[in-house]
């Protein structure tokens, strides 16, 4: 495994994390044993960044993650929060309501101070105000979180805060094979401030795993059926925005793409890495095998520059006109 450090303090973290909604059960079901098991696996690949949220399974991705802090023996990983969704959302934010929060995700994870607490997809008139990163800010003074940074929908987003957010310590954005705009539009900017990269999606909610079919039928909670076309939440949030069987197609051409013995799964993941701006992609693992696999891919070659040129003509020429929602 590689490290790569945030900026702002230097903070060394593993390039590949681990994102863990799925822990929380909100889609598919992972029992407390193998979620415990995913999170072990992970942590003796190298992985030292897990992803959580207060909402995910109503705190029981935090809780998850807490019982596992508590197992280990090693240094202690980095563990980003968010908060801002669930009770809150999209008017209720107060200065109280968010402290509340944040001691209950202190209480979940059963630490004395967080190591990065992220807004959490809030209304962009929240975001605009700066009213909640005062909040944080004060929570940073009271010993409460380290560093506080925002999880975003779109660029647009990014670049706002960017702009007018001053102690904004992390971006967390969506990035992978058919969302690109980060590239050109936000990356400079971001070293430029010393602003870290925290990439999600970045399989395109399993479709760049190339084991999808256009057939293919999820869950009933499974946000991949009930939000395919951004029925619950932004569309972005699900195969990236782009129509299902459209997806399918397209890694279906991508997998011919893949070099010799990788898989697409892990050339869309090492892509990802090609990119410095990048602090750590956090994929998601619902099994202890996939936890190993995605950490391995830190350890791959990067990707030759005619391949990464074919996919940026890809997704110029096919794929950026099929993305919805707000990019």
């Amino acid at each position: 495994m590689k490290y790569r450090a945030f900026a702002k303090d230097g903070a060394s973290v593993s390039e590949v994390g681990l994102g863990c909604w799925q822990l929380g059960g909100d889609w598919g079901h992972v029992d407390d044993e193998t979620a415990l098991a995913i999170l072990r696996a992970s942590y003796d690949s190298g992985v030292t960044f897990f992803d959580t949220a207060d909402v995910y399974g109503g705190g029981r991705s935090e809780r998850i993650v807490g019982q596992f802090l508590k197992l280990i023996r090693g240094d202690a990983p980095f563990v980003a929060t968010k908060v801002g969704r669930g009770e809150v959302y999209p008017d209720g934010y107060t200065e109280e309501a968010i402290r509340s929060r944040i001691e209950d995700s202190l209480n979940r994870l059963n630490v004395e101070v967080l190591d990065l607490v992220q807004t959490h997809c809030v209304p962009l008139e929240v975001m605009r105000s700066g009213e909640i990163y005062e909040w944080l800010g004060r929570l940073v003074e009271a010993g409460k979180i380290l560093q506080f940074g925002a999880s975003v929908e779109s660029v647009a987003e990014a670049d706002m805060l960017l702009e007018n957010c001053s102690g904004l310590y992390s971006l967390q954005i969506i990035f992978n094979i058919f969302r690109q705009k980060p590239i050109d539009a936000l990356f400079d900017k971001a070293q430029r401030k010393q602003i870290g990269i925290i990439a999600r999606v970045p399989l395109a909610s399993g479709v760049l795993s190339g084991k999808f079919e256009a057939k293919t039928i999820f869950g009933e909670n499974d946000h991949r059926n009930y939000n395919k076309d951004g029925e619950m939440f932004n569309v972005g949030e699900t195969f990236a925005g782009v129509p299902f069987e459209k997806a399918v197609e397209l890694a279906d051409r991508l997998g011919s793409m893949t070099p010799a013995r990788t898989g697409l799964a892990k050339m869309a993941l090492r892509w990802i890495l090609d990119f410095d701006a990048v602090t750590t992609v956090i994929p998601g693992a619902t099994r202890i095998e996939q936890a190993r696999g995605n950490a391995g891919v830190s350890d791959l070659p990067s990707l030759n520059d005619s391949l990464h040129g074919d996919l940026k003509a890809l997704y110029d020429s096919e794929i950026e006109a099929l993305i919805r929602g707000i990019y």
